[in-house]
C-alpha cells in the first residue's frame, strides 16, 4: 500500500486527523493511535486519531512516508503521502484487478521466444 491519504476539517492545531479506509493497513492504524468510526450519517467507516495532523505527519515521516501532495478544498485539508515499496514487494508482487497476485521474475535470456 504505497499511497495514503490524511485529512482534517476546519481546525489544523487540535485534530482530529483522518487517517485511513476500512482497507488501511491495521498496523499504521494502530501506530497512529486511530480508532475506526463510522460518523452519524455515513455509510462508510474510517480511521480517525486525536492527533493534530503536524502529529500525524511527524509520525508517518518516521515510518518513511513522505508528502507528495496538499491540497485545501473549503474547510478541509488533505495530504497524499506515498511511501516506495520495498524491494520485496516490488519483485514478488503486482495488482491485477484490485487483487495481489504473485509476480515471476524470469529473465528475458531464460524466456522461450520461439
Amino acid at each position: 500500500m504505497p499511497y495514503l491519504l490524511i485529512s482534517t476539517q476546519i481546525r489544523m492545531e487540535c485534530g482530529p486527523t483522518i487517517v485511513g479506509d476500512v482497507d488501511s493497513d491495521k498496523d499504521l492504524m494502530e501506530y497512529l493511535g486511530a480508532t475506526l468510526q463510522q460518523m452519524l450519517g455515513n455509510n462508510f467507516k474510517e480511521w480517525r486519531t486525536p492527533h493534530s495532523p503536524r502529529v500525524v505527519l511527524d509520525m508517518l515521516e518516521r515510518r518513511g512516508w513522505r508528502v507528495v501532495g496538499m491540497t485545501g478544498i473549503g474547510q478541509t485539508c488533505a495530504w497524499t503521502l506515498h511511501k516506495p515499496l520495498s524491494h520485496h514487494d516490488k519483485k514478488h508482487e503486482k495488482v491485477t484487478n484490485g487483487e495481489v497476485a504473485a509476480q515471476s521474475t524470469q529473465k528475458l535470456s531464460d524466456m522461450d521466444l520461439s
